[in-house]
């Protein structure tokens, strides 16, 4: 969702041109996770004002606008010993894509006080009615102009009073208890030059440290440089080191020296720092390399990608499996579960149905799946016996965090399973494991997505390894994970019969995907891939569901793909592509074996076979490139899809 990326330098020489380069820079880094406009403010012009831009549109748009801007033009080659630059990425969510309703939000005119933001205010608007009853006029439709307002209130109001005038953080802590739903928060002011404050609850925001920034105390030394961000994208070629915030902290900084303070009302009390974290992430990893998209080079990363996600965790001779997030009581407390249930959203729900069949198969546990916006609007039962599991990429995901905190309420065993090391996902949960897949810039989940299928695998494997009567089974499945990585590398050969059919069907206003088992997962996947990124109404369904509904929808005009893997549901799937036929459908077959039954559909294409339960591995790859090309094909935004961002921190 929205971005946002602050820099403090403090007591260390910066011309404005290099402080906005880092700024505009940071925003680049954040675009991935979607956006519709941008906008920055620093420090120019006179003693102590402000520049704010806002641009709709890409960050080169914003870029240009800073290059062109008197303020800007005058002052670029000013050097300056201290200065904090804000900027952010906005993905609307309360009022249109405009200049105006772009962040930074400023209080008034004067930029008394400047705000980015990321989340939702959901008591904004009874905010706006109280803020308006005394004199306050709004000039965006943001919820987040409510803060900028507030905190304008709050500061005129104490230095009305004959009480001592409030610090900064004292400040921003007032407004914080006026405030309910999930937000992280970036704060300037012109009253409180050389400081600023930073706060989360619910959204993600990460503290990086350079230059002589050190956490160990809240004293620093000269020559320091500070970032807030989002995300830790942005942040990797500047430092690695790092301090991610949990929910209730404010950092306050001020002339270089840093303070932590949780704001909860129950106990509003200074801590201690917390303790750095050091990236592991490698610059390379948010590069294009010789790929034209982010997403073409993460699909092709995939067969490393799986590699590093059983590194350390698989011996292949042994065939064994270790997972550090679930060692001891952990795994029998598992084993001995009522039931496991899988939350998730978007890929990270498919995965689990991907894997549902073969964690029952292996594990004798039932596994229940559910998407976590419905998970949220029942009160559903949930036992302490439970083992439940949450899914997210980014392990910041708003609706699966909000069914994280109801699932701990009912002391089930929460387990955790993300892409990013110091998430709240990663924080809260009880256990877990990370899934390895390297940074993902691409919207559209590739290389994450196999990764968690992975994961499940392994846990599987794991929680079975005392069971005689599976030992042929794991086997099997042991030797196809050995095998997964080159399986997947002859699935990408197929990477021009997939952009040959993606011309087939550039022009195709619906798309059904059809297939059953191991693959039904794999056509909601693919079905998911072609509307995010070609935007052309693709379904997933169940082919043992054809005769109930969706065979209405067959004729001549209808393109059908359909994943006719051999397993044992291999005649069930051609009985099918059969009623498809007699209706004059159009099938195009995908198959692990030839099979000269399937030579009356309109086309086949041929995939490497592996193991039933790793069959979805090398499926959704096919998928996932005729989703690109198609595209590519169309002329859209591959990585940046509309309307749609990489992470998803609001219900």
């Amino acid at each position: 969702m929205c971005g946002i990326f602050a820099y403090l330098n403090y007591d260390k020489e910066r011309t404005l041109r290099e402080i906005m380069q880092i700024l505009i820079n940071g925003l680049k880094r954040l675009e991935y996770r979607g956006y519709d406009s941008a906008g920055i403010c620093f420090d120019g012009g006179d003693q102590g004002s402000m520049t704010i831009l806002k641009k709709v549109g890409p960050v080169r748009v914003l870029e240009a606008a800073a290059q062109s801007d008197k303020n800007w033009e005058n002052n670029k080659q000013r050097v300056v010993k201290s200065h904090l630059g804000i900027s952010h990425t906005r993905w609307a969510t309360h009022g249109e894509p405009c200049d105006k309703n772009s962040h930074p939000i400023t209080s008034n005119d004067e930029n008394d006080f400047v705000v980015v933001h990321n989340g939702i205010i959901t008591n904004y608007a009874a905010l706006r009615t109280v803020l308006s009853k005394h004199g306050f006029v709004f000039k965006t439709d943001t919820d987040t102009e409510t803060i900028a307002m507030l905190l304008k209130y709050s500061y005129d109001e104490s230095t009305e009073s004959d009480d001592k005038l409030l610090s900064f953080s004292e400040l921003v802590m007032n407004v914080l208890d006026h405030l309910e739903g999930a937000f992280a928060l970036v704060v300037k002011s012109r009253h409180y030059p050389n400081e600023v404050v930073a706060c989360k609850r619910g959204s993600p925001l990460i503290v990086g440290l350079s230059g002589n920034a050190h956490p160990a105390s809240t004293s620093t030394s000269s020559g320091v440089e500070i970032f807030f961000s989002s995300d830790a994208t942005s942040l990797v070629e500047h430092t690695r080191r790092v301090m991610y915030l949990e929910d209730n902290d404010l950092v306050h900084v001020s002339n270089g020296d840093m303070r932590l303070i949780n704001t909860s009302s129950e106990q509003r009390k200074e801590l201690p720092l917390r303790a750095l974290h050091t990236l592991e992430m490698e610059i390379e990893s948010i590069r294009k390399g010789k790929y034209s998209h982010f997403m073409q080079k993460e699909i092709f990363e995939q067969p490393e990608s799986i590699v590093n996600t059983m590194r350390g965790r698989i011996d292949f001779k042994s065939q064994t499996v270790t997972l550090g997030g679930f060692k001891g009581s952990i795994k029998e407390q598992i084993k001995r579960a009522r039931r496991i249930v899988f939350i998730g959203c978007g890929s990270s729900y498919y995965s689990a149905v991907a894997c549902r069949s073969i964690l029952e198969e292996l594990i004798d546990v039932p596994v229940t799946i559910e998407l976590a916006s419905d998970f949220n609007d029942r009160t559903p039962p949930v036992f302490r016996d439970d083992v439940v599991c949450f899914v997210s990429q980014s392990g910041e995901t708003a609706d699966t965090l909000r069914c994280l905190e109801y699932c701990k309420e009912k002391q089930a065993l929460c387990v955790g399973f993300c892409n990013t090391v110091g998430s709240s996902i990663a924080r809260i949960t009880d256990c877990g494991t990370h899934i390895n897949a390297g940074c993902e810039v691409g919207v559209a989940s590739t290389k994450a997505y196999t990764s968690q299928i992975v994961c499940y695998l392994m846990l599987a494997l794991l929680l079975s390894e005392d069971s005689i009567s599976k030992k042929e089974r794991r086997s099997d499945i042991f030797k196809g994970l050995q095998n997964i990585s080159e399986t997947m590398r002859k699935a990408l050969d197929l990477d021009d019969e997939m952009k040959s059919l993606a011309k087939a069907l550039q022009n195709e206003r619906s798309i059904l995907l059809m297939g059953r088992g191991y693959q039904y997962a794999t056509c909601l996947e693919g079905a998911l891939k072609i509307k995010e990124l070609a935007y052309i109404h693709t379904e997933g369904i169940l082919a043992g569901e054809l005769k109930h509904g969706p065979l209405a929808l067959i004729d001549e005009n209808m393109p059908v793909i359909m994943m006719a893997s051999k397993d044992e549901l291999y005649l069930k799937v051609k009985s099918s592509l059969q009623q498809i036929l007699s209706r004059k459908g159009r099938p195009i077959v995908f198959l692990s074996e030839a099979d000269p039954d399937m030579e009356s559909a309109s086309q086949t294409v041929m995939l490497p076979k592996t193991v039933d339960c790793l069959q979805p591995l090398i499926n959704v790859i096919p998928l996932q490139l005729l989703a690109y090309h198609l595209a590519v094909l169309r002329g859209l935004n591959v990585d940046c899809p509309r309307n749609l961002a990489k992470s998803v921190t609001v219900e």
